[in-house]
């Protein structure tokens, strides 16, 4: 029995950790959305109106960005990014913290743990975001040969 608790245990902080992460990656549409819905509440909207224009703004925030994103050249690309990263980085950050203040008791590793939390969250916000982009050469990114004719792409025609 004691060796169940530890494997459920084990298993919901790995779940737990796992939604975490996946939140924080959404950290900018997700403070727009609770931004403007509580705006939308406090101007007198009501709950629905205020949840259904909160994730109404949330849902085009994220939007938006995948489309300037994909757009955009690559020098604006990584600003557009880092837009989206940052605010995920901070909140990896303040996660990765405070899990790691549960089982630490040294204020560095504490610290160190949360950078690699800050960078990992910062990371996969921006290649969540890069997965709609579409290639720069416009060639797709399947294999390296042509289907017409069976050749690598770059030899001789």
């Amino acid at each position: 029995m004691l060796a169940t608790g530890i494997v459920f245990s084990i298993v919901g902080l790995g779940f737990f950790c796992w939604l975490l992460f996946t939140l924080a990656i959404y950290a900018l549409p997700t403070f727009a959305g609770l931004a403007v819905g509580l705006a939308a509440f406090h101007s007198g909207t009501g709950v629905v109106g205020a949840i259904t224009v909160g994730l109404l703004v949330g849902g085009a925030v994220l939007a938006l960005g995948q489309f300037v994103f994909a757009a955009t050249p690559t020098p604006l690309r990584v600003i557009v990014g880092l837009v989206y990263a940052v605010p995920a980085a901070i909140a990896g950050y303040q996660v990765s913290f405070a899990l790691a203040s549960l089982v630490m008791p040294g204020s560095v590793w504490q610290g160190a743990f949360a950078v690699i939390g800050a960078v990992v969250s910062g990371w996969t916000a921006f290649s969540r975001l890069a997965l709609l982009a579409p290639p720069l050469d416009g060639r797709g990114t399947g294999s390296a040969c042509s289907p017409a004719d069976g050749r690598l792409h770059g030899q001789g025609r």
